[in-house]
């Protein structure tokens, strides 16, 4: 029973089948995969060095048939495992790296069954095609409300807030596990591989309506160790902005409750710090190392502010948004959760 491939021009195709069948290896899945799909590996990682190990050092023929026998067995397993249940009419759509041997036998063995099994040509690297092209397309069609403010004006909470009273909003760092910041790493959450970040951001984007505006906080180019797609920073840069005026106690208040966790882990802190050597004098980090170590938090935050995160904020706004020119003004003294909550309902005019 032949079958063909089945071409695949938009993001939005995707969803005209019941079940994505991703049948890499679970490390490529790891790295990346389709929202929703599930992961079927026909050959899992170790095999997968095997099998072309062998095809390198010893030959086609002999790779063929060792992976063969992974991959009969694999497939089996799979089918026991998962897809009894899968009524008669079942339609999934199957995908391996480019579209070749791997996904080919499975969606082969699940037509044999009655199943209108599709392979996706050219596989995975078909869709991280459209993800990149949808990327270079989707944010520029969005009306974008951007959210700046000094570091410890609670633009994060806000823009949760904001979420919460039923507005639409685009949380970068929440999709990145990251605060955007050196001091920015969130604890027991690593950051996604860049085509991972990619793949959610998309679909986050997706959700999105072009007829309502979509508030986010301002951000530079990097996340972490992430990237933003070039058409996302272009159309935030180009947003109306509206700027958080919060005093400055109440920023050294909100970050040290906001970054607790820190408080837990000085050796960790100070080793985090030590990215800032070339941009703070040696005396400057020792000072501070002495405030971890003597646990005067509030002295190390103030300063922090002060001396690194507040110059650079000033330069990053000013220079990039154009919108930061004549934001809508927002001040405050209070980033209680209660005080983000109002911030939240003037941000939207309510």
């Amino acid at each position: 029973m032949k079958h063909e491939l089945v071409s695949l021009q938009r993001i939005s195709d995707f969803s005209a089948f019941d079940e994505i069948i991703d049948v890499r290896s679970p490390a490529e899945f790891a790295e990346d995969h389709i929202p929703g799909s599930v992961n079927c590996p026909v050959l899992d990682d170790q095999q997968r060095i095997e099998v072309g190990t062998l095809y390198k050092q010893v030959s086609p023929f002999a790779a063929r048939r060792v992976g063969a026998a992974h991959v009969s067995e694999n497939i089996a397993r799979h089918l026991r495992d998962r897809f009894l249940d899968r009524p008669k009419h079942w339609r999934p759509l199957i995908l391996c790296w480019r579209g070749g041997q791997r996904s080919g036998s499975m969606t082969y063995v699940l037509r044999r069954i009655g199943w209108d099994a599709q392979q996706l040509e050219g596989g995975y690297k078909t869709y991280r095609r459209l993800v990149i092209e949808s990327l270079s397309e989707v944010p520029r069609a969005l009306q974008l409300k951007v959210i700046c403010g000094a570091t410890g004006s609670g633009k994060s909470r806000i823009l949760q807030a904001i979420g919460q009273l039923g507005e639409q909003v685009l949380d970068l760092e929440d999709l990145a596990c990251h605060k955007g910041s050196v001091l920015g790493v969130l604890p027991d959450c690593p950051q996604p591989s860049q085509k991972m970040f990619e793949s959610r951001l998309l679909t986050a984007l997706q959700r999105l309506l072009a007829d309502r505006p979509v508030y986010v906080e301002a951000e530079s180019r990097k996340i972490g160790s992430l990237q933003l797609p070039s058409a996302l920073i272009e159309s935030m840069r180009a947003g109306e902005c509206v700027n958080i005026e919060a005093s400055f106690a109440a920023r050294v208040d909100f970050l040290l409750r906001d970054y607790a966790y820190f408080l837990t882990a000085p050796d960790w802190l100070t080793a985090r710090l030590q990215a800032l050597r070339h941009l703070q004098s040696t005396e400057t980090l020792l000072r501070w190392r002495g405030h971890i170590q003597q646990g005067r938090w509030r002295e190390l935050v103030g300063e922090l502010l002060a001396l690194h995160y507040d110059p650079l904020y000033q330069r990053s706004q000013q220079q990039n948004y154009a919108g930061y020119r004549a934001p809508l003004r927002i001040g405050t003294d209070d980033l209680t959760p209660a005080g983000i909550d109002a911030l939240a309902r003037r941000v939207c005019g309510r």
